[in-house]
């Protein structure tokens, strides 16, 4: 169950990074590392994500341990739960999990079962093929429980959070949120946290962490993402087309949440600049019944882009979603990751998030649950880049004035994109992914040596 996280392929450059205050940079392994010699056996890890976001972050991890264990001579067995994206990168698929997944309280029930199932068809297969380094990607519900259960299953094997739960933004404040969600077992359980923002990194940090702050993984697949004119160029769109992308739900949940919303509000845009077209890329492509009937319902002038089965090949090049996105004149979009890949392209964007009423009321009258953002471009400089819509206050008419405001108004147009590159800046260098993937090997050969010294 994920409260912050919203949700939440290109080759990494060899660019270094200056880790904030107080933070380790990477180390780069020495040729006298063990791991710089043949194994006799394939290095075997395990990697456990979920949901769209998780399986995109991982495939891109599976790509940069694949360079660099070809750089020290090593062979993979790369073990994960994930989805399509991680299996064409080269992953074997224990179980899948990209379609798992729920932002709050009575969402999360229908996805407990399915979870359990999951877990434990992983737990079989790992018993029986211990691995020599475990990685946990995003996906705070399952992997919080990974982190009690591998250290006394496995209490040799070094533990890695990648992209840890996001206590970094209320933990301070919020202590409801670590009694409920006991993110505390990251510090315990990790040998290595693996941040992605530095507020993140200085959080864990704070307490007790193993940190290495690698920078925003985005900033890597953007590298080949397209500009609006090739973007447009590839989808067919005119020079002069006012162009909106929609981009309404990754999880099940939000085509009944977030999509009615969304949707009631591009149609009162559609009568105020009739000629406005929408472009809607799916998540996944299971979705497409559901958004083509709304589409028919709110009357909109729409086009909806599913996405070819993910290939190893696939790239921010060739994506639909972000040509969708690099061709709009706005985004009008739920809260997660897309909100940083958004930002990068340089699209004014509108972010709106709602969950059940009753799941609403407990986190706020009962709960006392508050943070001050929940996209990541004003979460990673906290302050308002974009404007955001939570709750009571996602209304059409809300999502409506935001956006024509944007569309029509050149100065909070001007300030937005300024805004972006404040907070690009703040995201690191390109690298992260083979920096990642550097940590993670580094920490192999470590444990190998432990082991080799003990005996």
């Amino acid at each position: 169950m994920m409260m912050i996280e919203p949700d939440r392929d290109k080759e990494c450059g060899n660019a270094t990074i200056q880790a904030p205050n107080a933070l380790q940079a990477p180390n780069t392994l020495s040729q006298s590392d063990p791991l710089t010699q043949h194994s006799p056996r394939p290095v075997r890890l395990f990697i456990s994500t979920g949901e769209v976001s998780g399986d995109l972050q991982g495939s891109l991890l599976v790509q940069a341990l694949q360079r660099q264990a070809t750089k020290r001579g090593l062979t993979l067995e790369l073990l994960a739960m994930g989805g399509d994206r991680m299996e064409a990168a080269g992953a074997k698929l224990l179980a899948r999990t990209s379609a798992i997944g729920s932002m709050g309280i009575f969402e999360s029930l229908p996805f407990v079962l399915p979870t359990l199932q999951v877990q434990r068809q992983a737990k079989q297969y790992l018993q029986q093929y211990p691995p020599d380094l475990i990685v946990l990607i995003d996906y705070m519900g399952p992997n919080l429980a990974f982190c009690e259960y591998f250290p006394e299953r496995f209490p040799d094997v070094p533990i890695v959070y990648y992209i840890a739960p996001q206590e970094w933004v209320w933990g301070d404040q919020w202590s409801w949120g670590v009694k409920l969600f006991r993110s505390d077992l990251v510090v315990k359980a990790t040998q290595r946290i693996l941040a992605i923002f530095p507020g993140e990194a200085s959080y864990f940090q704070s307490k007790g962490g193993q940190v290495a702050w690698v920078g925003h993984p985005l900033l890597d697949r953007m590298q080949e993402a397209l500009d609006r004119d090739r973007a447009r160029l590839a989808l067919g769109i005119s020079a002069d087309q006012l162009t909106i992308v929609l981009l309404p739900a990754s999880r099940q949940q939000e085509l009944k949440y977030l999509m009615p919303v969304m949707f009631a509000a591009a149609q009162q845009l559609q009568a105020k600049l009739p000629h406005v077209h929408f472009l809607i890329p799916l998540a996944l492509t299971k979705y497409r019944a559901r958004i083509e009937q709304a589409i028919q319902r709110y009357g909109l002038q729409a086009t909806v882009l599913a996405e070819p089965q993910a290939a190893s090949s696939d790239s921010a090049a060739t994506s639909l979603t972000l040509q969708a996105i690099a061709a709009a004149d706005l985004a009008i979009t739920k809260s997660g990751t897309v909100n940083l890949e958004i930002a990068l392209l340089n699209v004014p964007q509108v972010v709106m998030y709602k969950v059940n009423s009753v799941t609403g009321w407990i986190l706020d009258r009962v709960l006392k649950f508050s943070v001050p953002f929940v996209s990541p471009p004003n979460l990673v400089e906290m302050k308002p880049i974009v404007p955001e819509f939570l709750q009571d206050q996602a209304t059409p008419e809300n999502l409506a004035q935001a956006s024509l405001a944007l569309l029509l108004d050149t100065d909070r147009r001007q300030a937005m994109l300024e805004g972006y590159q404040s907070m690009r800046l703040a995201l690191g260098s390109v690298g992260v992914c083979d920096r990642a993937a550097e940590e993670i090997l580094n920490l192999v050969a470590a444990s190998d040596t432990a082991v080799k010294e003990e005996n």
